[in-house]
């Protein structure tokens, strides 16, 4: 997942434009680089492990006729990056193809990298040696692979190069002999660039210089962390995670909720306030309002909706309907901070392909946000604290900034939320000392007076250590702030209209999408999200319950799942997810022995005296 965008012309092309395009990709991300070009000396290709603002310092573009570039959101095959290169073929690639390990085996072409974006050049030497006339190769890249494509190949020996896609993340602009490329069309129409159109489900094929060789090849390599472990299984070190099925807590004789949820207390029959006090939030108004309400947004064909696009399970759910029930033409976007699994890419990948849905990717400096996390984490260690877990998905809440920023790029102004209805996790803030709002409408709320008192109590929590207070508060405050104090306008939940179902929405995304789950649990919430496992973890070693105990409970007060099925669930959900916990203090740099040594040494909320 990343930004292309190039320049191929019969005359020498404009580095500032160049420089503009490059600024637009890099908004997507940052993590790795590429840049092709063609001048007097023939064509010549530099990658680097760092950004692409860095490297085109270091590339003299003057008398050039052709640059292409990339710039890359690290996913698979660290070490291979882009431009990809063999046998006369340049391509590079936006997007993740998700069954590349399938296709290899049925090729007569011999796999040579890590990368996925390998078996488009494989796929087109196939084509190339059985005849298939160039225009045609797109047509079996793109029927042979699952999951985004939006891609440019370069064929140096027969003076051509094919842009196609399969989900529209590819706009290009040509006039005369000029073509100029980008995955989103806001660099081009920033250009001023004339008859910008959407590339999807077709090929451009364009003319470029002549030339029996590839040229140089120059690969710039610095970085020592690896950005994307792979999840790693150690029996020993899995062994060091405590789990106990059945802790002996009292619980909600209604809900599954236990006497360690901050503020519970029973009535004379067991059954907790948050049972009494709940008022039903899965009981959706007509469809036909929202149908209503999105009327004056449609625009006749073109993109006229943001969907914010995590690649879980409601949002996928939620892109689906937008698409084949309410008929509209979403933009997808996603804002990814480097907590993102590779499995929620890959579901995001998938789900735009099939549905030919573009996908605008904000990317953070993931290394910046993934030492803010470390920080956190290591303060964190030496003064555990529940209430403070939240620290750990701050530098998330800049989804909510960029939201605003993809309208502006866009100027599409409504925005489709696909949130889960009963995703309330009141426990985080409990434990900080704050009551829970039973009133609550939506999951996202926000008010001043509540925040003032949030940030009073998590304040005061960090005091405990000093540590706390460090390099990433501003992200950590800034973030909240565009969460939870900026007006939200032109901005509807689906689930408001549509009731959330979880068995229609599993077999809609299982058997429809062939969406994936993970490896390590049963249930489909939270996958894509990598810090969930360990902060489950630390809740259900401390307190003997997770954020799947308050969200099965809710199901029971809506009528959902029996309280029997809930226990069952949360047995099998609850169970400490060892591949994703070591994954997560891998990317952090963090020890897992010693993390996991102090949540397991902190004072449990029960006594499990059987």
């Amino acid at each position: 997942m990343c930004g292309i965008f190039g320049i191929i012309s019969d005359k020498n092309i404009d580095k500032g434009h160049i420089e503009v395009l490059a600024k637009h990709s890099r908004q997507r991300g940052r993590d790795s680089s590429g840049l092709v070009k063609f001048d007097d000396s023939g064509f010549s290709t530099v990658r680097a492990d760092y950004d692409i603002k860095k490297l085109l310092k270091q590339v003299k573009l003057n008398n050039s006729k052709l640059a292409l570039g990339h710039s890359r959101l690290i996913t698979n095959g660290l070490s291979d990056n882009q431009p990809v290169m063999r046998d006369d073929i340049i391509a590079i690639h936006n997007g993740i193809i998700v069954n590349d390990n399938e296709l290899w085996p049925e090729l007569s072409v011999e796999r040579k990298q890590q990368i996925d974006s390998e078996v488009i050049i494989g796929i087109a030497l196939e084509c190339l040696d059985n005849g298939v006339a160039l225009e045609d190769i797109p047509k079996e890249i793109l029927s042979k692979c699952k999951g985004v494509v939006a891609s440019a190949i370069l064929f140096p020996k027969l003076g051509k190069a094919l842009l196609f896609s399969n989900n529209g993340s590819l706009y290009v602009s040509q006039s005369g002999n000029t073509c100029y490329f980008s995955s989103e069309s806001f660099p081009l129409t920033l250009l001023g660039m004339p008859n910008v159109r959407k590339i999807i489900n077709e090929a451009v094929v364009l003319d470029i210089p002549k030339s029996e060789s590839m040229g140089s090849v120059v690969d710039h390599q610095s970085r020592k962390l690896d950005l994307v472990p792979a999840l790693s299984f150690n029996k020993e070190k899995e062994a060091l995670l405590e789990y106990d099925a059945e802790p002996n807590i009292k619980r909600c004789t209604k809900c599954v909720l236990p006497e360690t949820m901050p503020f519970i207390h029973f009535d004379e029959e067991g059954v907790c306030n948050y049972c009494n006090s709940y008022k039903p939030r899965n009981q959706p108004k007509p469809k036909e309002q929202l149908f209503e309400l999105v009327e004056p947004y449609r625009r006749n064909g073109a993109p006229d909706c943001i969907v914010p696009f995590s690649g879980g399970r409601d949002s996928c759910y939620g892109l689906h309907l937008i698409v084949k029930e309410l008929k509209m033409k979403p933009i997808t976007y996603t804002y990814d901070w480097g907590m993102v699994t590779d499995l929620g890419r890959r579901n995001i990948s998938r789900m735009c392909a099939e549905l030919g849905v573009e996908n605008i990717i904000v990317a953070a400096n993931i290394d910046q946000k993934r030492k803010n996390v470390a920080k956190n984490l290591k303060a964190w260690t030496k003064s555990p604290h529940l209430g403070l877990m939240s620290l750990l998905t701050a530098g998330d809440k800049h989804f909510f900034r960029h939201v605003e920023t993809v309208k502006k790029q866009t100027g599409i102004n409504i925005n489709l939320w696909g949130v889960n209805p009963l995703e309330v996790t009141h426990f985080k803030t409990g434990f900080l000392g704050i009551a829970p709002d039973f009133e609550g409408k939506h999951v996202y709320t926000n008010g001043v007076m509540k925040q003032l008192h949030y940030q009073k109590k998590r304040f005061g929590a960090m005091m405990g250590s000093l540590d706390y207070f460090n390099a990433s508060l501003f992200d950590t405050l800034s973030g909240e702030y565009f969460r939870s104090f900026t007006k939200k306008q032109d901005y509807f939940h689906l689930f408001d209209y549509w009731r959330w179902d979880e068995q229609q929405i599993d077999s809609t995304l299982l058997e429809q999408y062939d969406w994936e789950k993970a490896i390590d649990t049963p249930t489909t919430w939270r996958i894509g999200d990598a810090t969930a496992a360990f902060y489950n973890y630390v809740y259900y070693t401390v307190a003997g319950f997770t954020e799947h105990d308050t969200f099965r409970s809710n199901q029971i007060r809506e009528g959902d799942i029996t309280r029997e099925q809930a226990l069952e669930y949360i047995k099998e959900e609850n169970k400490p997810r060892y591949p994703n916990i070591k994954w997560y203090l891998d990317v952090l740099g963090l020890d897992y022995e010693e993390v996991i040594k102090v949540v397991n040494s902190m004072p449990k909320l029960y006594s499990n005296n059987n």
